[in-house]
């Protein structure tokens, strides 16, 4: 395993020998079987029922890397700054690195006593070092400590984010660049509109994903923000340098007011905010798919690497991986209003009530990723589109129908006269069961003088999207200066 690894073992909640001597010696004092002790103003140890509740060691263990490397900036920083020796900053510095070598073979296992993480970590260093371990704790509480380890884990993970929505924009592009030539119908209500080019359909996604990766940037500039070294909530009087801290962790700043440090949960909502407009646009791209996998639309096929059949029938074949990802918009947009509502009634400045939004932020992050990877994956194996069956569906319908408009329009004649003459046309095409390019050039004649031979022509599919050429309109010329665009930005 590398080094932001956790053996899976963790879960066993067993602790080393040495470690639960130290343990035991720390606790002798205590009843009810807890090993947990603030200081010595507490007489008895929790209830195990509220030893259990109150615990987080079974969740934010994922913060285990986070810690060590938050805790090692800090050993650095207090060793700099003459709060400790020399030796004793390089002897935190390699018990640190001894648990980070034991999680990864897992040896270091926290049990429900620890309650968090970060005691975990302090008690395996003491067990480790003896007195010298307990002074990494010197100028910091863990108030500002769970808030740096925090906004380490959401960094990376970010990061990690805008990297597979990268991937998905270059599965997009490679399937846009598929289908230059390829017509699928446009819909608005859900009706037919007017046709398109596939690839300017899929590319629409392609900007959506911009936009969340876009708005990922702006969320990092407001975690990469430090509250190491505001302690409990008003700084601390030891001689630290915070903007150490800061910097050797790569944070960008730190946060102006001790209080607003320990307590800004805004980064977690914002962040979460983000991920539920991923989520939507997946889901949004998820429905569409779902809607061309039916026999009514066949606009694709599934193939066998992205779906399922049925238990009852065996003719089926299930689009489970827009499904889930549609479902799964819940969870996310669930943990939005979480944590919006975690955070509202707060009075400054730390409260117990933050140890909620690991659990909601955490599976945010897995949710969204597993979705993008999930969709990446389909549209780079999961599904075919069905050319034929696409032109069809162009050429069987009235979505040329505003072409006629435009075509009037540029003979000189108003819009809005333009637009009636051609409902007046398509009312008499339905009422005799016919399409616009059955009119014969005399019949179109007949319903206005300036129209010639040349609408036949105009009225043909391809010709209806290659005269889109607005800025960024569906035209082939406007949609292949997008994928040159497009494939010089995402590589």
């Amino acid at each position: 395993m590398g080094r932001g690894d956790v053996a899976p073992s963790v879960q066993a909640l067993r602790l080393t020998s040495c470690y639960q001597i130290v343990i035991e010696g720390i606790v002798s004092d205590l009843t009810d079987g807890s090993a947990e002790v603030w200081s010595n103003r507490f007489e008895q140890g929790l209830n195990p029922v509220i030893e259990r509740f109150n615990a987080s060691i079974g969740f934010d263990i994922a913060l285990l890397q986070e810690d060590l490397d938050g805790s090692i900036a800090h050993a650095r920083m207090l060793g700099n700054c003459g709060v400790i020796s020399a030796e004793e900053m390089t002897q935190i510095e390699r018990g640190l690195e001894t648990i980070r070598a034991e999680a990864a073979s897992g040896a270091f296992q926290p049990d429900i006593a620890d309650e968090d993480i970060h005691f975990a970590v302090e008690r395996r260093l003491i067990a480790l070092l003896g007195p010298v371990g307990k002074k990494l704790h010197t100028g910091r509480s863990r108030n500002d400590q769970v808030g740096t380890d925090l906004r380490l884990w959401l960094r990376r993970r970010i990061d990690e984010l805008d990297q597979q929505l990268l991937q998905f924009q270059q599965a997009l592009l490679g399937k846009a660049e598929s289908h230059r030539q390829t017509l699928i119908p446009g819909y608005t209500h859900l009706q037919r509109a007017q046709p398109l080019c596939l690839a300017h359909h899929l590319l629409a996604y392609v900007e959506m994903l911009q936009r969340d990766r876009d708005r990922l940037v702006d969320v990092r500039g407001r975690v990469n923000i430090s509250p190491l070294g505001a302690a409990a909530l008003a700084g601390t009087s030891v001689p630290i340098d915070r903007k150490q801290t800061a910097s050797t962790l790569d944070f960008q700043a730190v946060y102006a007011n001790s209080l607003d440090a320990v307590s800004d949960r805004d980064f977690a909502v914002e962040f979460t905010a983000a991920a539920a407009l991923v989520m939507a646009h997946l889901s949004r791209l998820a429905e569409e798919v779902i809607f061309w996998a039916s026999e009514e639309f066949a606009f694709v096929r599934l193939t066998d690497r992205c779906a399922t059949g049925s238990s009852l029938m065996p003719q089926k074949k299930n689009p489970d991986v827009p499904e889930l990802v549609r479902g799964k918009c819940g969870r996310v947009f669930g943990h939005l209003q979480g944590l919006l509502t975690m955070i509202k009634g707060l009075p400054l400045a730390y409260n117990k009530d933050f140890q909620e939004d690991k659990e909601a932020l955490f599976d945010v992050v897995r949710t969204t990723c597993d979705c993008v990877e999930a969709m990446t994956i389909l549209i780079e194996e999961g599904l075919e589109f069905c050319p034929k069956r696409l032109s069809s569906a162009v050429e069987s319908d009235f979505s040329n129908a505003t072409d006629v408009a435009d075509y009037l329009v540029a003979k000189g004649v108003p819009f809005r006269e333009a637009y009636q003459l051609v409902g007046s046309v398509v009312k008499h095409c339905l009422e005799q069961g016919i399409l616009l390019r059955d009119l014969s050039p005399q019949q179109w004649q007949a319903f206005h003088p300036a129209i010639e031979q040349d609408l036949l022509k105009a009225l043909e599919p391809q010709q209806v999207v290659a005269a889109r050429i607005s800025e960024g309109g569906t035209g082939f010329v406007r949609v292949e200066e997008q994928l040159i665009q497009w494939r010089s930005q995402l590589g």
